[in-house]
């Protein structure tokens, strides 16, 4: 059911995408350029989105457990670090280069346009990277611990 939930979330999400423009280069990059022929109109599609996902968020507060998971999986931190504040560097910087999100890229690939294909390539190379690093940090995290107890 969980699989059939997560497909149907992928469908209304990719569907939203394509409906409001967000899977066009040329859309986003208008949206971004703020200081040159600034494109707003993909403003109405992120206070929408943050309308809708807001009241989603409030009530799957209030129901307390999930309806198709043993448990909520809500984060646990909300602090600001580095891997954070650089994250999101990258991710602004792909976004502007491109005008691409992962999500639009994904959808884009049914395009087979050379360009989306090495986006969507090199994104899954840095999905890659991270996990590595994170695994190596982890790694390195219980090493320490083991020679601090030691």
């Amino acid at each position: 059911m969980l699989i059939i939930a997560g497909l149907a979330c992928g469908f209304i999400f990719g569907l939203g995408l394509l409906i409001s423009g967000l899977v066009r280069t040329e859309k986003v990059l208008g949206f971004l350029d703020v200081l040159g022929a600034w494109d707003p109109s993909l403003v109405v599609t992120m206070v929408t989105a943050l309308a809708v996902s807001s009241v989603g968020y409030a009530v799957a507060r209030r129901l307390g457990r999930p309806l198709l998971a043993p448990q909520s999986l809500w984060p646990a931190r909300s602090d600001i670090d580095g891997p954070l504040v650089i994250g999101a560097v990258l991710f602004g910087l792909g976004w502007g280069l491109t005008g691409l999100c992962p999500g639009p890229a994904l959808e884009n690939v049914a395009t087979f346009s050379p360009g989306i294909l090495a986006f969507v390539a090199a994104m899954a190379a840095g999905m890659v990277a991270q996990d590595a690093w994170q695994r190596w940090r982890t790694a390195a995290a219980t090493r320490e611990r083991a020679t601090a107890d030691g």
